[in-house]
């Protein structure tokens, strides 16, 4: 697994969500049924050329909703955003952080799944590092670059 650890200062973003179960996998197939609607009705393109934060391209955004309900989540498939909140789209604010950056390897979706089980079964168990409690992103910056899983943590 290779990582890094990168310090960022808070940041918005804007794009769509929806929730998701852990039960019998269903954020597995909802999560990228999700992202085939969004590139299908132009919201993938849209949000793209919004992009004009910090961070370069489209991110997914794991918000765990576990206080909400039991092994649920909200999903966000999202772009670093300054500025108002465009029309039809929501906004979400991420804190400054420390985050472990690891590069995703291989063909989506199945290695991405792979690489987030390999991280909390392998990557914490045998790091200092906890679980900062804001959400995870997916980091998809675009052809010719690997995506990447950022996981905020504390020591």
């Amino acid at each position: 697994m290779n990582y890094k650890i990168v310090e960022q200062a808070g940041f918005s973003l804007v794009g769509i969500k929806k929730s998701f179960s852990y039960v019998d996998g269903e954020h597995l197939s909802g999560i990228p049924n999700m992202w085939q609607e969004a590139y299908t009705s132009g919201t993938e393109d849209r949000l793209f050329h919004l992009n004009n934060g910090v961070i370069k391209g489209l991110l997914g955004v794991c918000v765990d909703q576990n206080e909400i309900q039991e092994k649920q989540m909200e999903y966000w498939i999202a772009t670093t955003y300054d500025g108002e909140v465009p029309e039809g789209l929501s906004t979400l604010l991420i804190p400054s952080s420390k985050w472990s950056v690891f590069e995703v390897e291989g063909p989506l979706p199945a290695s991405m799944q792979s690489l987030w089980k390999q991280i909390s079964s392998e990557w914490f168990p045998s790091n200092p590092y906890e679980h900062a409690g804001i959400p995870e992103l997916e980091v998809y910056p675009g052809p010719n670059h690997p995506p990447q899983i950022w996981i905020p943590i504390k020591s």
